[in-house]
């Protein structure tokens, strides 16, 4: 599957397993993944594209900033817990 900024995505493995994030940057090996509030833009986690998820219904058009991330999730985080 390619990866594209602005994708949500979830963690499958790691300490932060199961945290939801905005696909950033996208590198060979390599993800850049921020959620706007432990991991802001300005430090971005670095993932292995193999321990994330994308997710395909939900979005971040436009230049992400820390607001907006922590809107999209916020959103894709509550449709998650009613459904």
């Amino acid at each position: 599957m390619k990866l594209e900024p602005g994708m949500l995505a979830v963690s499958k493995a790691g300490h932060d397993k199961g945290h939801v994030y905005v696909i950033i940057d996208v590198e060979e090996e390599y993800v850049y993944v921020a959620d706007g509030d432990l991991r802001p833009l300005r430090h971005m986690k670095r993932k292995n594209r193999k321990h994330i998820q994308p997710v395909l219904r939900v979005r971040l058009d436009g230049i992400p900033d820390d607001p907006a991330v922590r809107g999209i999730i916020r959103k894709f985080v509550a449709d998650q817990s009613r459904a």
